[in-house]
């Protein structure tokens, strides 16, 4: 069992002993150590916080954990139910709320959950003040308020409409053309609240919607992270359905995946491919991924005679680049959509309505939009190394094996070839070189990946 502590949040495994586990005592430290930092913060006598979960099992337990102590410190707490990671981000400037947290896992397994935490303006937290919030629950350093001064707890749950109503006022998502376009569309909800979120959305939008596991109970059917190995059910249904494409989306619906018509894999990598795509016709302009992002965003960005920069990789750093060059579009290659006419956070609702659009305006299969972009495969590997070796000296080896090419060192070092890259970051947690390469053919890239592991090896001396 685990848990992990870091700037974003605290993650972790339900049940067994505290500070090892995700337990009602570690929800409430951290919980207490959040509206404690809010407090310093705002420097406000009357302080909001919305709060929503995912349907995960541990979900309602965690969050009456949550919404008292924060009643607790005094602060108020606007309660939304089932919720989604971007509804809530969406939440909290619209109530002029003054913090967030999101109740979920995201991908991980049904017996994780989390503390994802936001600012005032719905996004989540820097460094500084994740470092400070680590510290306050380190410290225990909490003043609860007297009893005349306690918090209070409203309940809204109407959000998820509100947020489809927004999607539906974004000025590149044209409603009346997505319902001319006679969709049918399977979607896997992994029995989360994307279950709720994404055919509610759809219908609104005049598509035709199969279910499959949009029940919200928590039970999840399959692992729920969107990726190939777990989605048989899906791609058989697709193809079973005679439906124009599938989507997958993970428990808390900020990452989104399509199914393409013949029940292949559109590709999570290109899922910001396409979405960018579209945009990138209507609105020119910059667009950001992270470093282990595919090579196409570059490629169609700049067949749109537009700029392309990379982050390092994390949420946060993204969105940090993509507001220091205005990029009209970014996100990450799991699928991650952040488009900062609706706001600055991966979303899949957001996702899903502008490839719609997109499909609306080339016609063609999903099959054959999908075959339009430029083909890459990765591969994702790693090097076990042992305690005692200097994992930032092999990585500046590598630096200094490959300085004549492209090289960035902003996270790890990422060594960009002619036809290919590779990216080697550091675990923070274990010796381990994390090996993400990109290649035109996927022999190619588990070739370079392979290459690099023996070149970091005879370095090592391993």
């Amino acid at each position: 069992m685990t848990l992990i502590k870091s700037i974003s949040g605290i993650r972790g495994t339900i049940g067994g002993s505290t500070s090892d586990n995700l337990t009602p005592i570690d929800a409430v430290k951290f919980a207490a150590a959040y509206g404690t930092w809010l407090k310093n913060h705002s420097q406000k006598n009357d302080l909001t916080v919305v709060i929503g979960r995912d349907a995960r099992l541990s979900g309602e337990m965690i969050q009456n954990l949550v919404v008292s102590t924060l009643v607790g410190l005094g602060i108020d707490v606007i309660d939304l139910g089932l919720s989604t990671t971007p509804t809530v981000e969406i939440a909290v400037p619209l109530k002029k709320a003054d913090g967030g947290i999101i109740l979920t896992a995201s991908h991980n397994p049904k017996q994780w959950n989390a503390l994802k935490l936001l600012n005032e303006k719905g996004e989540f937290l820097n460094a500084d003040a994740g470092a400070k919030i680590l510290g306050l629950a380190e410290n225990e350093d909490f003043d609860f308020a007297k009893v005349d001064d306690l918090g209070s707890i409203s309940k809204n749950d109407t959000f998820i409409d509100k947020h489809i109503e927004e999607v539906l006022d974004l000025k590149l998502v044209e409603a009346q053309t997505i319902r001319k376009g006679g969709f049918k569309v399977v979607v896997d909800g992994v029995n989360s609240t994307g279950g709720i979120a994404i055919p509610k959305l759809l219908r609104t939008l005049g598509v035709e919607v199969v279910e499959l596991y949009c029940e919200p109970t928590g039970h999840f059917p399959h692992n729920p992270e969107p990726l190939k190995e777990h989605l048989g059910d899906i791609c058989k249904k697709v193809v079973e359905e005679n439906a124009d494409f599938g989507i997958v989306v993970d428990p808390d619906v900020d990452r989104l995946a399509f199914i393409s018509n013949d029940g292949e894999m559109f590709g999570e990598e290109y899922t910001l491919v396409a979405c960018a795509d579209y945009v990138l016709g209507k609105t020119p302009g910059s667009t950001v991924s992270n470093l282990s992002s595919s090579r196409a965003l570059r490629d169609v960005t700049e067949k749109h005679g537009c700029t392309y920069e990379a982050a390092a990789v994390g949420e946060v750093n993204v969105v940090t680049k993509m507001k220091a060059i205005n990029a009209i579009i970014g996100g990450e290659g799991n699928g991650g959509i952040i488009y900062p006419e609706s706001h600055y956070g991966r979303d899949a609702l957001v996702g899903t309505a502008l490839f719609l659009m997109l499909l609306c305006e080339r016609g063609g299969t999903v099959a054959e939009l999908r075959a339009s972009y430029p083909a890459y495969f990765m591969s994702k590997k790693k090097i076990q190394l042992t305690p005692d070796l200097n994992v930032d000296g092999l990585l500046q080896a590598m630096h200094e094996k490959y300085k004549d090419e492209e090289v960035s060192t902003i996270d790890g070092v990422k060594i960009d070839f002619p036809d290919n890259w590779v990216h080697l970051r550091k675990s923070n947690t274990e010796p381990i070189i994390r090996i993400y390469t990109e290649a035109k053919s996927q022999a190619e890239a588990d070739n370079l990946a392979d290459r690099i592991i023996s070149e970091i090896e005879e370095i090592a001396g391993l």
